[in-house]
């Protein structure tokens, strides 16, 4: 049996290396995201005034549930014509708060870049099959998604 003081030692001498830290909050990684190949544009989401689903701004400015067919936005211009639109329809009582989301390019399909936009856009975390992501509207974070297990751990 090893005793404690041998063990203490063989501790001492295995270093364990801390992995780096990230980046603090608010810190640009822009440069980081060109890099990687990454493009970053931005959609107009909304939630519906009926019955407050997420909602996103297509490209003709009606209001889609389907993720997919979010209008995506390159430039600040197009962007700004948008959130017009979508004051508009917050004037006809069609949506409440629409804003900009930024998303990018991964795994050939546009995803929010933020954790709280793909919440938004799937639906509920602990069940997956209900929301969004049951009806096959939400967005697609990786090739192997369509293969993980409907399995929540607690």
């Amino acid at each position: 049996m090893l005793s404690f003081l041998y063990i203490y030692k063989l501790c001492r001498l295995i270093e364990v290396r801390r992995p780096r830290r990230r980046p603090a909050r608010g810190t640009s990684n822009e440069g980081a995201d060109a890099r990687k190949g990454t493009r970053l544009s931005q959609i107009v989401t909304a939630n519906r005034l009926a019955d407050g689903v997420v909602v996103f701004q297509d490209a003709g400015g009606g209001w889609a549930e389907d993720f997919a067919l979010a209008a995506v936005y390159a430039d600040a211009a197009a962007l700004e014509a948008a959130l017009a639109l979508g004051a508009e329809a917050v004037a006809l009582s069609q949506v409440v708060d629409p804003y900009a989301v930024e998303v990018e390019w991964r795994n050939g399909h546009y995803a929010p870049k933020t954790l709280r936009e793909a919440i938004r856009a799937s639906g509920p975390t602990v069940r997956r099959d209900l929301g969004k992501q049951a009806q096959g509207q939400a967005p697609v974070f990786a090739l192997h998604a369509s293969v993980e297990s409907p399995h929540v751990s607690l």
